[in-house]
């Protein structure tokens, strides 16, 4: 059974008995709505925490194991289980990390990139990239006129740009 159909089904049984209630015992159709009202708004926010509370109790078994698989395993273990992250990496399932004096979760939400980050020549901060210690890359263009290097320029950029993926690639 669906679970829209349990629901409606739990929501007919609470009026039902609630109508009995108000017959039976006296009680005024506002107590057995004001039930009704409360019953169905606990229930949706029971299901709109419950991924919140999945999530957490995740958290808190992979921390309770991580600690176990440390203790049995020793120091070694312990950090044998640690991941530098230096150069950079993917993160591709949920995981903990110390931030700001408490816990931050990456992965969560799927893969999620991790850069390393550097102060410019500016003093701002940003993603370094490995490229720093490549040599520069001159190019050329030799042109009659103004015209014919117009004409040749969608071309000479297709050209650079194929250069460039190629340099990437390593090839």
């Amino acid at each position: 059974m669906s679970e829209i159909s349990r629901e409606a089904q739990r929501f007919s049984l609470n009026l039902t008995g609630g109508l009995k209630a108000a017959l039976v015992d006296g009680k005024s159709l506002q107590q057995v709505f004001s039930r009704l009202a409360l019953g169905a708004s606990s229930r949706a926010l029971n299901s709109a925490l419950a991924p919140l509370e999945n999530l957490a109790g995740q958290a808190v078994t992979g921390a309770v194991q991580s600690v176990g698989q440390g203790l049995s395993a020793g120091v070694s273990g312990l950090l044998g289980a640690v991941t530098p992250f230096a150069r950079g990496g993917v993160v591709s399932e949920p995981g903990l990390f110390s931030f700001e004096g408490g816990l931050g979760m990456a992965g969560e939400a799927g893969a999620e990139a991790i850069l390393p980050l550097a102060r410019g020549r500016d003093g701002r901060l940003g993603v370094r990239t490995g490229g720093a210690g490549l040599p520069p890359v001159t190019i050329n263009v030799a042109a009659r006129d103004v015209q014919s290097f117009s004409r040749a320029e969608a071309q000479v950029s297709a050209m650079v740009a194929r250069a460039v993926g190629r340099g990437r690639r390593g090839l």
